[in-house]
């Protein structure tokens, strides 16, 4: 089942706020250190006013970002961009009261541009880069000069080689950083994802392996009293007043024995057997028709959008999972409504009931294991069904009928939505069973 979330409450970004409020708040004590330095111990010619003033303005936004990022509220990439600038922006004005491109705190502002370059995506990166080296340049021509820090070769009226080397090193700094830092970090994002994605497929892999141990151990246990009902049944059958229901009732536990035999044997003949391509109709009418018989007082309606001639090997074990789906609709409502269509690369099975549809309250979990929206269910039929998919590159998605109502269709229900690539990998996958 496909699921989504908020873009803007990540954690993530959430901790970076935290952690850029602690550059900020050793930057601020830089600089107010500096400040009492310059200004009482060794005076320089400081604007002293103005530099508190801005200092003062700059710690009150920090302790303010500090409380947010403590507080559980959504926090998004563009905050934290926007964050990011203003810290370029107050930086410059700072410099603009302490001489400009002269002093050699300047190089603080590759900071926030390393921390874009790792954190945001590439636009959001260059908008950093671009307006911290605009800053800089406006720099180079206005600023409060102070002599202190740039004596002799270092004034700008003079000979200005050296702060347009600083210029220079740090337009091609920026740019290295964009463009090589932000490169490595959205590599190393992506290897993360990657790990995260084998660590989830290794677990569903032992949740399937240990459903699949104990559902062979019930399959079985369960061939004992399957056959003491069918004697019963097979003896009653002889009478001359035989009840319809009976017959019904003999068929339903033929029925069970035969599934239970193919969960026993499906797993050793796959792998002695060697899989042949099927025409794709043939195996999906043969799969109706087999669920049909399970379903033989449910109505019922198929169709099958116009559709290609192709063939595609199926693992024995997709049948079982597309069964579970199809009961899972069975057990929601008498009517089912079934839509077949598949091309070259894909097919698709809509399956909609006419149920009350699924809990609101748990459709962000329904999937997992042992979660059900049935008061009678053990919650691992779709689960099972949507690891097996999965793991042949299909997915499911469940969504409700009244949540997507037009006009022409109204009414509740559960719509169901299949998509099985037709170029299947060579997995093999523990049987499902119906147990949800």
């Amino acid at each position: 089942m496909q699921t989504t979330s908020p873009h803007d409450n990540n954690p993530a970004v959430r901790q970076n706020l935290y952690i850029l409020s602690l550059i900020r708040t050793i930057a601020i004590l830089g600089q107010l250190l500096a400040l009492l330095f310059f200004s009482l111990v060794q005076p320089i010619g400081l604007p002293v006013t103005e530099i508190a003033l801005v200092l003062s303005i700059y710690a009150s936004l920090t302790a303010a970002i500090w409380l947010r990022s403590a507080r559980v509220v959504p926090i998004g990439d563009r905050e934290f961009l926007l964050h990011l600038l203003t810290d370029i922006l107050f930086f410059s004005i700072l410099l603009f009261f302490s001489g400009g491109a002269s002093n050699p705190f300047v190089s603080y502002l590759l900071i926030p541009i390393s921390i874009a370059a790792i954190t945001l995506p590439r636009r959001s990166s260059i908008a950093v880069a671009l307006l911290a080296l605009l800053n800089y340049s406006l720099l180079l021509k206005y600023y409060v000069p102070i002599s202190a820090i740039a004596p002799g070769h270092h004034q700008m009226g003079n000979n200005n080689l050296h702060v347009l080397g600083m210029w220079a090193n740090f337009s091609i700094s920026a740019a290295i950083v964009i463009y090589f830092i932000s490169r490595m970090a959205a590599t190393l994002k992506q290897q993360q994802q990657e790990i995260a994605m084998r660590r989830d497929a290794q677990l569903r892999d032992e949740q399937l392996l240990a459903v699949g141990t104990l559902a062979a151990g019930t399959a079985h246990e369960l061939g004992t009293p399957l056959n003491t009902m069918k004697l019963i049944i097979d003896e009653m059958l002889l009478e001359r007043d035989q009840n319809p229901d009976i017959a019904l009732l003999s068929q339903q536990i033929e029925q069970c024995k035969i599934t239970l035999k193919q969960l026993l044997t499906t797993a050793e003949e796959f792998q002695h057997k060697e899989q042949e391509p099927q025409l794709v109709e043939r195996y999906l009418h043969q799969l109706l028709e087999r669920w049909q018989l399970m379903r033989p007082t449910l109505k019922t309606t198929i169709r099958v959008i116009d559709s290609p001639a192709v063939s595609a090997i199926f693992h024995p074990t997709i049948a079982q999972s597309i069964l579970n789906l199809l009961n899972n609709a069975a057990d929601a409502s008498e009517t089912v409504d079934i839509s077949l269509s598949w091309s070259e690369q894909s097919a698709t099975i809509n399956i909609r009931d006419h149920g009350a549809g699924l809990d609101p309250a748990k459709l962000a979990t329904i999937g997992q294991p042992f979660v059900s929206d049935k008061t009678d269910g053990l919650g691992l039929g779709l689960f099972l069904s949507q690891a097996t998919l999965t793991r042949f590159g299909g997915t499911v998605r469940l969504q409700n009928i009244a949540a997507q109502a037009t006009d022409g269709d109204a009414g509740k229900g559960t719509l169901t939505t299949i998509t099985l690539p037709l170029t299947l990998p060579l997995a093999a996958p523990l049987a499902t069973g119906d147990t949800r």
